[in-house]
Parts: C-alpha cells; sequence; structure tokens
C-alpha cells in the first residue's frame, strides 16, 4: 500500500511541469499595434485579417501593421479613394482579396502604402471607372483578378494605361462576356491568361498574331467554357492550337457549340477540312454568299432580257393570237348568253313543261 503511494506520489510530479508548457498555448498571441479591426477578425495571429459580410462603407483604418493578407467580402466599398488601405503603410501585406464589395471606382494611387503588395482580387464587383494611375502604389503586384469585374461596362480602354507599367505575370478575365482577346490588356512579360467562360467564338488571326509578340511568346491560355463556332472561320484557330497546345492547357478540354451536328465535338479531333463555312457568318461564307445571290440575280435578269426580246420581235404575231383569242372568248359567250335567254324564255319553259300538247 506504502509503495502504490508513494508511485503514486512519484507519478504526480510532472503535473506543474505540464501546466506550465501549456501555459502559453492558452494566452492569445500578442496582438501588434493596432490590433485586430473591430469590425473584423484576425485568424490565428494578426497577420491574416477577414472582414466578411461586415457592410463596410470604407476600409478599415486600425489595421494592423504587420498584416500578411486582408479579404474583405460583401461590404460596400462603392469608391477606392487615394491610399484607402494605409492610414498607415502596411509594408509586410502581400495579399489583399475584395471580392463582392460593389466596388465601382478606383481613383489614382488607391493602393499608395502597400508596396510588397503581390496579389490584388476584384473579382466580382461591378467595375465603372478605373483610373490610370489606379495600381500605381504597389508595384510588385503580379496576380491581378477580374473575375467577372468588367461587365457592368466596357473598361478596355481605362484599363490599359492603368496595366502599362506593371509587370503582372497572371491576369484573370473570366466571366466577362469577352467576345475577343483583350491585346490592349496584356502586358509585356505576362505568363498565364485566365480568359474561361467568356463569350469567345474563336480567335481570329490578328488576334492570334498579337499573341506572338516578343513579350506575349510565353503566355499561356485558359479557354473553357467558351462557346466556341465550329466552322470554316474557326482554322486558323485551329492549326495555332495544335502547334501551341503547350501554351493552353485545357487544349484538350475545348469543345464545340456550334454548329448543331458538332456540337459537344472535341476540337483538337476535327479536321480542318471538315469545318464548313455558315452562311449567315461574314468573312468567308458571307463573301461566298454575296457572290451566289449576284450571280442568281444576273442570271434572272438575262432571262428577263430574252423574254422581252421575244415578246418584241414576235409583237404581231402576239397581237394576232391576242385577236383570235379575243373573238374565240366572244363567241363562247354569245353562245352562253343565248342559251341563258332561251333558258329564261316562259314560252320554252311551259312548252317543256306540257308534253302532251
Amino acid at each position: 500500500m506504502a509503495r502504490r503511494q508513494q508511485r503514486a506520489a512519484g507519478g504526480g510530479g510532472w503535473l506543474p511541469w505540464l501546466g506550465f508548457a501549456l501555459l502559453p498555448l492558452a494566452v492569445p498571441p500578442a496582438v501588434a499595434p493596432g490590433g485586430c479591426p473591430s469590425a473584423c477578425y484576425c485568424v490565428a495571429t494578426p497577420e491574416l485579417v477577414q472582414c466578411r459580410y461586415e457592410r463596410l462603407e470604407e476600409p478599415p483604418r486600425e489595421l494592423p501593421v504587420t498584416v500578411h493578407n486582408l479579404s474583405i467580402v460583401g461590404s460596400n466599398l462603392s469608391v477606392l479613394r487615394p491610399a484607402a488601405f494605409a492610414a498607415r503603410p502596411l509594408p509586410d501585406l502581400r495579399l489583399l482579396r475584395l471580392r463582392h464589395n460593389n466596388i465601382q471606382t478606383i481613383e489614382d494611387m488607391a493602393l499608395q502604402g502597400l508596396p510588397a503588395l503581390r496579389t490584388l482580387d476584384l473579382s466580382h464587383n461591378p467595375l465603372l471607372s478605373v483610373a490610370a494611375g489606379a495600381f500605381a502604389g504597389a508595384p510588385l503586384l503580379r496576380t491581378l483578378q477580374l473575375n467577372q469585374a468588367l461587365l457592368a461596362a466596357p473598361l478596355e480602354e481605362q484599363l490599359a494605361p492603368a496595366l502599362r507599367n506593371l509587370s503582372l505575370r497572371r491576369l484573370e478575365l473570366a466571366g466577362n462576356g469577352l467576345r475577343a482577346l483583350p491585346a490592349a490588356l496584356l502586358p509585356a512579360g505576362l505568363e498565364e491568361l485566365d480568359l474561361r467562360n467568356n463569350s469567345l467564338q474563336r480567335l481570329a488571326a490578328a488576334e492570334l498574331r498579337s499573341l506572338e509578340a516578343p513579350g506575349l511568346r510565353g503566355l499561356r491560355l485558359t479557354l473553357g467554357a467558351n462557346p466556341l463556332s465550329c466552322d470554316c472561320a474557326l482554322r486558323p484557330f485551329l492549326a495555332w492550337l495544335r502547334g501551341a497546345a503547350a501554351r493552353v492547357p485545357d487544349a484538350r478540354g475545348l469543345r464545340c457549340a456550334a454548329p448543331p451536328p458538332l456540337r459537344g465535338a472535341t476540337l483538337l479531333r476535327l479536321r480542318p477540312e471538315g469545318l464548313a463555312c455558315a452562311a449567315a457568318e461574314g468573312g468567308e461564307p458571307g463573301r461566298l454568299e454575296t457572290a451566289s445571290y449576284v450571280f442568281f440575280g444576273i442570271v434572272l435578269a438575262l432571262i428577263g432580257i430574252v423574254f422581252l426580246m421575244v415578246l418584241y420581235l414576235n409583237r404581231r404575231g402576239i397581237k394576232r393570237w391576242l385577236h383570235n383569242l379575243r373573238e374565240a372568248c366572244r363567241d363562247q359567250m354569245e353562245g352562253y348568253h343565248y342559251r341563258y335567254e332561251q333558258d329564261a324564255d316562259p314560252r320554252c319553259a311551259s312548252a317543256i313543261g306540257t308534253p302532251g300538247l
């Protein structure tokens, strides 16, 4: 019995030390100067700040200086003014997510005070105006996400100068209803371009030439979920795709959306000579349709001229034929008239009614 008590006493000696070991885990980490914003919450440490569906009218001002990742979702940041996120500089902020915030306007130097920012996500915002110097305060910006952000207004002319001085490596433009390659938005050195879920029917020859510019020869495209029209106008793109499949990671998954006979067909399995021209489209099909209509019109005109010539050369015979036809019709009508008078005569009718007389 005494031995058991000694063992229990000896075994319980390590419990105090375990309590001291676990004490740091029970105490919350020290908050950086400025603390966690009242409208947000910090995950694990102040280096990751998330503000979700707090209906903020402007970015929080009391951000921790050591924040690395900042995510604001579901607020109403309609205008990003100069130095919008830097009441004081945030030298360590690398990722800024601003999805679903009803952002409509981005003014000059809106990212001032964010010298280390590398990724900016502006997806799902109805952008209407972007100043030429909107991203000038983030010289290290490498990834820009604008998915479903260009639906409210055409912004290519505004975005082009805003992106010109950036050294972007990845640009995301998925879900923006684009009908053509936005060549003006492709800065030299761009490595990845996301064009999924747009309205691209093909890439024209001029657009393909722009992809061969010296600064874009290493550019990789993703083109999935676009309504590709597999007609003869697709032949240049199909030829380019066969020779540059490595530049389109989802090339094997590209499928035709039209015409109906080829709907769902895998693009890379098609033969260029098997792509027929659609009569309703412009370009080569439109020229063929126009030429056929012109030829048909010329044939009809020649037939009309020949018919008029025949009428002119046989005018006397035609006049005689018309005269004879008129006389024949007159004789026929006179016969009908005589029969009608005979039938209407009451004497004839009574003679027919009384055969015994």
